[in-house]
């Protein structure tokens, strides 16, 4: 892209050229229904004052003269009809729209307004008489196919000036982009694609000067768009309306008809719409034309149109902040800037909502810091944030409470404008600026703007609050992670560490003796490994099971031996095992399965405080699921387990036991056989307990890849 290519787009960028009313968006999709009432377009079109002022003033005119005055809205729609109100509606709000253009009032623009009418006018005939469905979206592509044309001016006034009066055909567009690098057409469609409309209309406009023998196959829409800037501003070109014509399946015959009541139509919408077009193809240069006196209903329409797109760009610009301190202080910032305020503060409903209290945004953020305004005492400042109406206070008035007076000292100021911060039924705070006396009845003709920017402000603000919220949950969610892991690490680290203490009593035994001690001291160093590994593992949250083939009767044997070299194993417990009679080889890290042995041994043990019986028993292999698992069993001859014990054993509960962290036992034995892709059950009764283990056992590859993913649902008990 060339430089001046840059420049003209972002000049047209930050122009601050208007966004479509969203009066215009609604009402063209009320009017695209079948069953468009009356009672609900005058309830929409009530919503803005200017369309309904220009609505009544049309209805009540000589061209439909009634006996006696329209008074409502309703009965003017009535009278005037479907047809004219769309012209109405349409027309205005373009208007009045691109009327707002930067140097529009030092142009004369008659000329141009014509050319445009005329080509609505056309383009809306045309689509009636191609059974086009949509006949207002065509009168607003003809209204709108050379608003480019303003886009430039606007943008680029001294280098455009010239232009912007000369004919509009294919020669103009090869000047712009000799002198701008972008055409008129290529501006207009840029800019209605700024109000993301469902429709080809950026399409219509963007085509209206391409080559006939291109658009063949296009849009309807581009077509008739074509067609009617053809008849409107090339009537003398009579083989590319020809052309044309025949694209859009009409005869000679049918483009006569039409062109003779144009002009009519033209006129009457420009009387209804108050816009002077005589000598509008005699139009003077520039500085000779001195615009009309402004009507007080078309510029308070203006104005508000203004707004909206104001409150639509500090929306966005509130999207952008990062973070609710950046937020509270564009909204601050830009809130002194649109209204004049001297100083701009931000008190937010505290958590309870008991009381507004400051926020760190802003001026005066230490003084704010500690100050609150407890809402069920009342005062002006609490009821506009309960009652989410705006308030205006003068210093002199005698309703007045202490923390109103403080805001004025705060704030240095003899009056307050304060605009509550409401999203959807719920008042977030309350918006205070500072102003002089003498500016109040500004901020009150300002009213709705004030509501419009608090609205945008304050949905910011809840997205913001929302985000932080989530943050800290799952700040909060992490740190419990962190904690059970810290738990369950703790936990079984006692399991080698008592280990180690007793084999070190052992080793001290042995060497007193004078006896070997290789076997200890191998021992040793695999608990201490053990140890290593379960700290290792506090880092991470989520660990990946632990993968290769284990000879389960040999963990067994080592863990047994742990139990009987060392006090675990009391004299008058028996341990029976059953293991050799079956394949013993599964799925599973030895490390892993050997602390699921030791918890569970461990709880037979203390099952027995009197003594019994323990047996590790190899059940052989099980089909569940058409999966292949070995089954191990641990089980006790205790008393057995309550039912509500049972029923929630596997999870991390408080235990009877002494210590910090017993009660875990089983909730990790449960997480160390899932990452086994094992499952667990438990059967219990007053005669014992008994652990079920269903470890997968390896299979070759072609075998496995047939098989679906293990389970871990727990055995029925």
């Amino acid at each position: 892209m060339h430089q001046s290519d840059q420049d003209i787009r972002n000049r047209l960028l930050i122009a601050r050229l208007p966004a479509m009313p969203q009066i215009l968006i609604k009402l063209i999709a009320h009017l695209q229904a079948d069953d468009a009432g009356m009672p609900e377009l005058a309830a929409l079109i009530a919503k803005d004052a200017g369309m309904a002022s220009k609505i009544l003033g049309v209805a009540n005119s000589s061209a439909y003269h009634r006996q006696g005055k329209v008074a409502s809205l309703e009965q003017s729609l009535v009278s005037l009809g479907t047809d004219m109100i769309k012209t109405l509606v349409i027309s205005e709000s373009v208007f009045q729209t691109f009327n707002s253009f930067p140097h529009s009032g030092s142009t004369d623009l008659r000329a141009f307004w014509k050319s445009s009418l005329s080509a609505a006018v056309m383009a809306r005939a045309l689509a009636k008489a191609m059974a086009y469905p949509h006949v207002e979206e065509a009168y607003l592509a003809g209204l709108l196919h050379n608003v480019g044309r303003l886009a430039l001016l606007a943008t680029a006034p001294k280098e455009y000036a010239f232009n912007f009066t000369a004919r509009d055909d294919a020669a103009l567009c090869a000047v712009e982009l000799r002198t701008l690098q972008i055409t008129h057409a290529e501006a207009g469609a840029w800019l209605i694609e700024r109000w993301h409309l469902d429709s080809f209309l950026a399409d219509s406009v963007l085509y209206h000067h391409e080559p006939l023998a291109r658009l063949e196959a296009s849009h309807p829409l581009i077509r008739i768009v074509r067609l009617a800037h053809l008849l409107c501003c090339h009537a003398d070109d009579a083989e590319s309306i020809t052309q044309a014509a025949s694209l859009c399946a009409l005869d000679a015959e049918v483009l006569e008809e039409l062109a003779g009541s144009v002009a009519r139509q033209v006129a009457q919408a420009a009387q209804h719409l108050g816009i002077d077009l005589a000598g509008a193809d005699d139009v003077a240069t520039p500085p000779a034309y001195a615009p009309p006196a402004v009507d007080p209903v078309q510029q308070r329409l203006s104005d508000e149109v203004r707004n909206m797109v104001l409150v639509s760009e500090v929306g966005q610009t509130f999207a952008r902040q990062e973070g609710e301190s950046s937020l509270l202080e564009a909204i601050t910032r830009s809130a002194r800037i649109l209204f004049d305020f001297d100083t701009a503060v931000i008190l937010l409903q505290n958590p309870t909502g008991h009381a507004l209290v400051g926020v760190a945004a802003g001026e005066h953020q230490q003084r704010l810091a500690g100050f609150s305004i407890p809402l069920a005492k009342g005062g002006p400042l609490a009821a506009s944030a309960l009652e989410c109406q705006l308030a205006f206070l003068k210093r002199d008035m005698p309703a007045l409470g202490i923390v109103e007076e403080q805001l004025f000292r705060i704030l240095g100021t003899d009056s307050l404008v304060c605009v509550p911060l409401v999203s959807g039924q719920r008042s977030l705070g309350v918006l205070i600026g500072g102003v002089a006396a003498w500016q109040i009845p500004a901020c009150q003709k300002r009213e709705g703007f004030l509501r419009a920017y608090a609205n945008q402000a304050a949905m910011a603000l809840e997205a913001a609050i929302s985000a932080r919220g989530l943050a800290r949950r799952q700040l909060d969610h992490v740190t419990e992670e962190y904690r059970a892991a810290s738990r369950r690490v703790v936990h079984e680290v006692n399991n080698p560490l008592s280990i180690i203490k007793n084999y070190l009593s052992v080793l001290d035994h042995k060497l007193e003796k004078q006896e070997p001690v290789s076997s200890e001291m191998a021992i040793l160093n695999e608990e201490i490994d053990r140890v290593g590994q379960l700290i290792g593992g506090l880092a991470d949250l989520q660990p990946a099971a632990a993968s290769g083939v284990t000879d389960c009767a040999r963990v067994v044997d080592d863990v047994l031996r742990l139990f009987r070299a060392t006090d675990f194993l009391p004299p008058k417990i028996e341990v029976v095992t059953r293991m050799q009679d079956a394949p013993c080889e599964v799925e599973a890290d030895a490390g892993m399965l050997k602390q699921i042995l030791l918890n569970l041994l461990k709880n037979a043990v203390e099952a027995l405080p009197d003594g019994g019986r323990i047996e590790v028993a190899n059940r052989g292999h099980v089909n569940r699921d058409r999966r292949l698992y070995l089954e191990l069993c641990v089980s006790d001859n205790g008393a057995g387990l309550a039912p509500e014990v049972l029923a929630n054993l596997f999870s991390p509960v408080r235990s009877s036991k002494d210590g910090a962290h017993h009660g875990l036992g089983l909730s990790i034995v449960h997480e160390l056989v899932a990452r086994l892709h094992g499952v667990i059950g438990c059967r219990s009764s007053k005669s014992g307990t008994s652990f079920e283990i269903l470890l997968p056992i390896p299979l070759p590859t072609s075998a496995a890849a047939a098989l679906p993913a293990p389970g871990n649902t727990a055995l029925s008990s």
